[in-house]
């Protein structure tokens, strides 16, 4: 989260929050009914508590500033408090039964969202309810104009943009509208995996879709006899074996897929899925601008793209950017050896340095 807006929030947050009518109450104890019965749910930017206690309990209120945790402490006495930030939730995989957050992701920095998005993903079970609201419109920087407070950052959004960014990072959307000056958005966490991008990448690796296997491992490529981390290490395209984070902050090597729904077989896919998906990543692409893409597997690119194409670089490219289309790394791809696919990395590599 911006330091400079947490700062804020230490020295003016009380009298801001004091002069804030709490207008969401009913959306609060909505989306306290949608969290199952007994499950911790969290309040993302608690603030001074306006809404903690309407989320039910057991609830959890995280702030990154410790006077408006002092305010919470007050407002809510049951709630368990935790002071840290959006971007770096210090709890383990799936330990939150659901997520509000009223108006505190707009202070991350719209890049980043893809990634404080997939740490919340992580802690969340499979199923928790999520509800957000962010600012409207295409403003980002520290000088909003009807910020009655001064200095803080903000990130507006278009709901198309917010909603691509949720998918991405594992979430089923339910509903995302514009609401006065406000983009609401509910969704659900899937059994899936998030993306992992940020602006600045080398190379973004994009596989077709998680396997059930890789969604419960929280890693893409992760069933044991798929060769793509091997051949990724052996390529010297990351360092660390089936770390995504790592491989992004590290070799800004970024991952995601062409679609977000896992399954125990590529061949449960519908075709409209591909294009779908083959949307939200052209998005994605152009809004990010990797320096090139790899495509893992054929079958994705031939299905949405060309169906005739042969792995290599592709003379078309996507969103803008260069392109390399290799094989599966799939154990089950008899057709391509180890050495073959740590070949084609290294050339994906190649055509992302070209490219810069």
């Amino acid at each position: 989260m911006d330091r400079q807006t947490v700062e804020v929030y230490e020295r003016r947050g009380t009298d801001w929050a004091a002069r804030r009518r709490p207008v969401r109450r009913a959306h609060a104890r909505s989306f306290s009914r949608r969290v199952p019965a007994g499950a911790l749910r969290i309040d993302l930017g608690c603030g001074a508590g306006r809404y903690t206690r309407d989320l039910g309990a057991p609830v959890l209120g995280l702030d990154a500033a410790a006077a408006m945790l002092d305010r919470c402490r007050r407002e809510v006495p049951g709630a368990i408090l935790v002071r840290a930030d959006l971007e770096a939730l210090p709890f383990g995989p799936r330990r939150l039964g659901g997520a509000w957050a009223n108006m505190s992701y707009l202070h991350v920095p719209s890049t980043r969202l893809p990634l404080a998005l997939a740490d919340l993903h992580r802690v969340l079970e499979v199923g928790a309810p999520v509800d957000v609201q962010v600012l409207h419109g295409d403003y980002e920087g520290s000088a909003l104009p009807q910020d009655d407070v001064g200095g803080r950052f903000f990130a507006s959004w278009r709901p198309q943009a917010l909603l691509d960014v949720f998918v991405g990072a594992g979430f089923e959307v339910r509903d995302c509208h514009v609401d006065e000056d406000v983009v609401r958005l509910r969704a659900e966490a899937l059994r899936t995996l998030p993306d992992y991008v940020a602006p600045g990448m080398a190379l973004l690796v994009v596989g077709l879709n998680p396997s059930l296997y890789a969604a419960d491992a929280g890693v893409g490529f992760a069933r044991p006899g798929n060769r793509f981390w091997p051949a990724a290490v052996a390529a010297g395209l990351v360092t660390v074996d089936r770390d995504p984070r790592h491989a992004l902050g590290v070799h800004r090597v970024g991952m995601t897929d062409v679609v977000k729904r896992a399954t125990a077989r590529a061949g449960e896919l519908a075709p409209a899925e591909y294009a779908s998906g083959m949307e939200r990543l052209e998005r994605l692409v152009r809004w990010l601008r990797p320096g090139a893409l790899c495509m893992v597997g054929l079958a994705g690119w031939r299905a949405a793209v060309d169906r005739d194409a042969l792995a290599g670089v592709q003379e078309r490219g996507f969103g803008g950017r260069p392109v390399y289309l290799m094989p599966s790394t799939s154990g089950a791809n008899a057709h391509s050896p180890a050495g073959a696919l740590v070949e084609h990395l290294r050339a994906a590599m190649a055509l992302a340095g070209a490219a810069a």
